[in-house]
């Protein structure tokens, strides 16, 4: 997709991969996903009167959100964590990484719905594992429907409405979390919502409230 992006195409496409083998996660980690899983991508040009780019991880997590709940129904709760990964009861789910060429910022997203990795650091879980059967081809269809419907009220309502659309779909205020940070400190606090610019607000142990712009964020 990046290779797309620099040549020109169009805000708007969508590529699946029927099978990843040499994916990237958040912080360069590698990333596999084996047939039956969702990984695609998407195409949004970024115009002067947008809002910041990075707040696009936002509005793919809440289109997300959206479009598992419809295929969860009423055998799960989804719930999302700063910065945009999908969990249910507790384990990923799913999670997205924004690359940006020029104008051009790509939208990775991957979903478990088949199979789910065994990961030493976090807890991993599947549709399959909820009780919940779909093809990617049919999840990409009602995604890329949602992404297009909150990337239109990205582009001409701004943050807000996807910030509040956010907030309702995390776990609740007061939750404990833990975040490490980019240079490797980690700070731990209670979650107190999200700035007016997306980033995470911690309340720490002293009572200040400190504003993370970037980290990997853990449940404790």
């Amino acid at each position: 997709m990046l290779l797309l992006a620099r040549a020109g195409a169009e805000e708007g496409l969508w590529l699946r991969a029927e099978r990843q083998t040499a994916g990237r996660g958040r912080q360069g980690r590698a990333w596999t996903s084996p047939p039956g899983n969702l990984s695609a991508s998407t195409l949004v040009r970024v115009r002067p009167t947008d809002a910041a780019a990075a707040s696009l991880a936002l509005m793919a997590a809440v289109a997300l959100h959206e479009t598992v709940s419809v295929y969860l129904g009423s055998a799960a709760r989804a719930v999302l964590k700063w910065p945009n990964d999908l969990l249910v009861a507790g384990a990923k789910l799913s999670g997205i990484l924004l690359e940006r060429v020029d104008d051009a910022v790509v939208i990775g997203i991957g979903v478990n719905l088949a199979h789910h990795p065994d990961l030493p650091d976090r807890a991993t879980t599947s549709l399959a594992a909820q009780g919940a059967t779909v093809a990617p081809a049919d999840l990409l269809e009602t995604l890329a429907e949602a992404v297009g419907r909150w990337l239109s009220r990205w582009r001409g309502e701004g943050l807000s409405p996807i910030r509040s659309a956010w907030l309702d779909a995390a776990h609740p205020i007061g939750t404990a979390l833990s975040a490490r940070l980019p240079d490797g400190s980690t700070a731990d606090g209670l979650f107190d919502g999200l700035d007016a610019h997306g980033a995470l607000i911690l309340r720490l142990a002293t009572g200040e409230r400190r504003v993370i712009h970037a980290a990997d964020v853990f449940l404790l």
